[in-house]
């Protein structure tokens, strides 16, 4: 991939974060999701390395950073090196 950005959609969908294209755009413009705690309003906004995306879902809130791109949907050891899960207090998992 030659851009270092992505559309917002196309990226929760390789990243595995909606099952569907179309889910991860309801998600966008239903206005839960941020971008460096920015909300983005738009589904082809796009999204750069090291930007923190930030999912409100029906029983927890996912906050990502952006690591990488994909062409395609792959499976989830592909999708999972995509992003690194930040715990919603600023804390990562690792310590």
């Amino acid at each position: 991939m030659t851009d270092p950005r992505q559309r917002l959609d196309k990226w929760l969908w390789h990243a595995r974060v909606a099952k569907t294209r179309t889910a991860a755009a309801e998600l966008v413009t239903s206005g839960y999701v941020r971008i460096n705690g920015n909300r983005a309003q738009q589904a082809a906004k796009l999204v750069a390395l090291g930007d923190i995306v930030t999912i409100a879902l029906s029983r927890r809130v996912l906050v990502l950073e952006v690591l990488g791109f994909s062409e395609r949907r792959g499976p989830f050891a592909e999708a999972s090196k995509l992003y690194r899960a930040i715990d919603p207090d600023g804390v990562t998992p690792d310590g």
